[in-house]
């Protein structure tokens, strides 16, 4: 059954909380709001009726509470409630941000106003089992009555609610934060909502400076167990040999790549009129901050060229499709009841078919995410099998190799299991890791590092090319310096890990997810940049650079290292020449350039340069730009699928930096623009859409812009506006 949750939030919106403090150019709410937007958000998020969210304000200017409005009891003036408890969606979210102001009042008591949040939560669902949270945000100005802490202590504790405190500049000895020149009347109440705190048997007291800190870190979803295979884990075939070995076992994901938030195309429509049935709130409306939008169902059609059909091509049927594999210059057609043919018949297994030494293994051929293989759950003949075998592997210091199939019909995979008995970490299992098949392997020879082999066969030890004695000294001394094991030591000496796994997160997962909650709660406020700690691992530690001062320098002495200029740009289309580090002229030391006429689609790029940079004048270039756009239209209309689209789009992107060079956007920009109208059209043999989206627009490859040279007249507005 899902966990529920019910969550009050209690803020102080007093006429103080509209100051600011300690430095800060935000108000004392601004800054506590930050915490309480960000957790109502992340419930939001999570779209889970059974986490519900209430809220109530104090020193508001009017007083809306089920204590106060009978009239039978005091203390409960300016005390409001301001979203009754239930799930809240994005509209109400908004609708709260707007209510949520500081007011002109100042005599709420910040307990009584936690009386009410309890009060809110004991009638919401009380027969059902629920976690109860009330959270009280507040500078502490507000003057407390503490003389029935303990009476209202006992009724969190019997109703088994949270209470979490978390005040605005309050004193946290262990994070480390004191506000100096506090107020008497703000001490004294710091001190009895640290009092009803401890009298809870379930309480929190903190300060805002801690939990705001504490938002930078990113929070990872929780992922329940997924068992990927249920089966017997064999030794031999137990239905022909008796002596064969079988045990039932479980396979979970120890590691499984996470990914980012996925997106889903819609329509904005700011006339206010929407045909949507989706991304609708619980009222049946749709919006986007205010905006009417709808969902985007996608049609694809299928034509054939045809030139007794109207416009040259004929509708086909997507049950009249085949599958074609390409065969040499030849397509090999499978129609849907062929295809069984082409599958590798699989029946679900998880069977060892060897063992290799420790020393044997080279960990670099992993090939993916890591299993963790356990016994079958109340099962005492798999938990004394698998143990048993998992000692014997430690023993023989091997690891096993398996053949597995997740279920009937799936590929199959290689295993290396590798036995963890539990010394360390108590745990007894098998770690999993799929190995290569010999078409996974690349094999390429590379030139040794250590020495030099000419073209006669003999080896050169000393060379230009290998580093002399002093740099490999230097080098040496370089890599110590910036050891990340000794980098820094923790208050009793030892060393600090660098980069501990659970704190390394995903920076893209996770600015997707800041972006997202940052637009949902607020459309009309920039986004902020990525959080410090997403850029933590981006560049190395400036204390250990700072040791290794001394060593980067003598070895950038070692190794005679000079600054490269930047590649120069000329005006009004003539690139300007790179003068050599050493001052020589290589064109008359090797005769001049020559003229080349013609550029050959075989080696296209090289003899395109050429041309540019032996030309005199505008017309050799244009003649160049026009030779070069024939070979990419060619190679786009003789392709086969998409097998020269990279080809093509290479040297369209050569064009285009050559021609950024020479500042002559005009020619590119012109010829970019009939390929796309050829591209679309299907003059160039067919649909060729996915070489205009995929490689021209998604490899950055459109119109060359202002922003990018000044002579060119396309605006960026322009340029997204030509790319859809």
């Amino acid at each position: 059954m899902a966990d529920k949750e019910s969550t009050v939030y209690v803020v102080d919106l007093g006429e103080s909380m509209a100051d600011c403090h300690n430095g800060r150019v935000e108000s004392d709410l601004d800054f506590g709001m930050r915490y309480v937007w960000d957790k109502i958000s992340n419930t939001v998020a999570a779209s889970r009726k059974t986490w519900t969210i209430g809220f109530v304000g104090f020193n508001t200017d009017e007083t809306d509470n089920d204590l106060a409005n009978g009239g039978e009891l005091e203390g409960y003036d300016n005390i409001s409630v301001m979203q009754p408890i239930g799930p809240m969606s994005m509209t109400e979210l908004r609708e709260l941000r707007s209510k949520v102001q500081p007011s002109r009042s100042y005599g709420a008591d910040p307990v009584s106003a936690a009386v009410v949040a309890l009060h809110m939560v004991q009638q919401y669902n009380p027969k059902h089992k629920i976690k109860r949270r009330v959270i009280l945000v507040t500078n502490g100005e507000s003057s407390i009555d503490d003389e029935e802490l303990d009476d209202i202590a006992a009724k969190f504790n019997e109703f088994n609610v949270e209470l979490i405190v978390i005040g605005i500049d309050f004193d946290d000895p262990e994070y480390g934060f004191k506000e100096e020149d506090k107020s008497t009347n703000k001490k004294n109440n710091e001190k009895a909502l640290r009092q009803l705190v401890d009298k809870c048997n379930d309480g929190v007291f903190g300060t805002m400076q801690q939990a705001v800190d504490e938002l930078s870190i990113p929070r990872i979803k929780p992922v329940r167990p997924f068992k990927a295979y249920d089966g017997p884990l064999t030794l031999g075939d137990p239905d022909k040999y008796p002596s064969a070995i079988s045990f039932h076992v479980e396979r979970y994901y120890k590691t499984k790549r996470a990914s980012p938030p996925s997106a889903s195309t819609v329509v904005v429509n700011n006339n206010g009129f929407s045909q949507s049935q989706a991304f609708k709130d619980e009222d049946g409306d749709s919006d986007m901050g205010g905006a009417e939008f709808s969902g985007v169902k996608q049609m694809r059609t299928y034509k054939v060229n045809d030139p007794d059909a109207p416009g040259g091509k004929r509708d086909v049927d997507f049950e009249e499709l085949a599958k074609g594999y390409q065969y040499g210059r030849t397509v090999v057609p499978f129609g849907e009841s062929d295809l069984s043919i082409t599958k590798y018949s699989t029946k679900k297994s998880f069977t060892i078919i060897g063992f290799i030494p420790f020393d044997s293994y080279n960990p670099f051929i992993n090939m993916g995410e890591t299993g963790l293989i356990v016994p079958q759950k109340m099962n005492e003949e798999a938990e004394l099998g698998l143990s048993a075998f998992i000692h014997a592997l430690y023993e023989a210091d091997s690891y096993a190799v398996a053949r597995y199939v997740q279920k009937d019909e799936a590929p199959v995979q290689i295993l290396l299991l590798k036995p963890n008995t539990g010394l360390e970490d108590e745990f007894e299992c098998l770690y999993d890791v799929p190995l290569p098949f010999a078409e996974d392997i690349r094999s390429y020879q590379f030139p040794p590092l250590d020495k030099v082999l000419t073209v006669s066969g003999n080896v050169l030890k000393e060379h230009r090319l290998l580093p002399n004695d002093d740099l490999k000294d230097a080098m040496s001394d370089f890599v110590d310096a910036m050891d990340l094991s000794n980098y820094d030591v923790d208050e009793d000496g030892k060393p600090v890990d660098y980069a501990p796994v659970d704190e390394v997160y995903n920076p893209i997962i996770h600015r997707m997810n800041q972006a997202i909650r940052a637009r949902a709660i607020d459309p009309d406020s920039p986004i902020g940049p990525p959080a410090e700690i997403l850029l933590r691992y981006s560049k190395p530690p400036k204390k250990l650079l700072e040791k290794a001062k001394h060593e980067i320098g003598n070895l950038i002495d070692a190794a005679e290292l000079k600054k490269v200029p930047e590649k120069a740009k000329g005006r009004f289309g003539k690139k300007d020449a790179v003068k050599p580090l050493s001052g020589l002229d290589i064109d008359s030391l090797l005769g001049g350039q020559p003229k080349r006429a013609a550029i050959s689609s075989e080696n296209a790029i090289p003899e395109f340069k050429q041309m540019l940079n032996a030309a005199e004048d505008d017309e050799t270039i244009e003649k160049a730009v026009k030779q070069m756009g024939e070979i990419v239209r060619k190679l786009i209309k003789d392709s086969f699928a998409d097998v020269f689209y990279s080809r093509a789009a290479e040297n369209l992107g050569v064009m285009r930096e050559e021609l950024l060079g020479f500042e002559m956007p005009m020619l590119y920009n012109k010829f970019l623009r009939a390929l796309k109208k050829s591209l679309l059209s299907g003059e160039l043999d067919g649909d060729r859409r996915e070489m205009w989206y995929k490689h021209i627009i998604g490899g950055g490859l459109g119109l060359i812009t202002k922003e990018e040279l000044d002579v060119s007249d396309v605006t960026e507005e322009e340029a997204k506006a030509f790319a859809k």
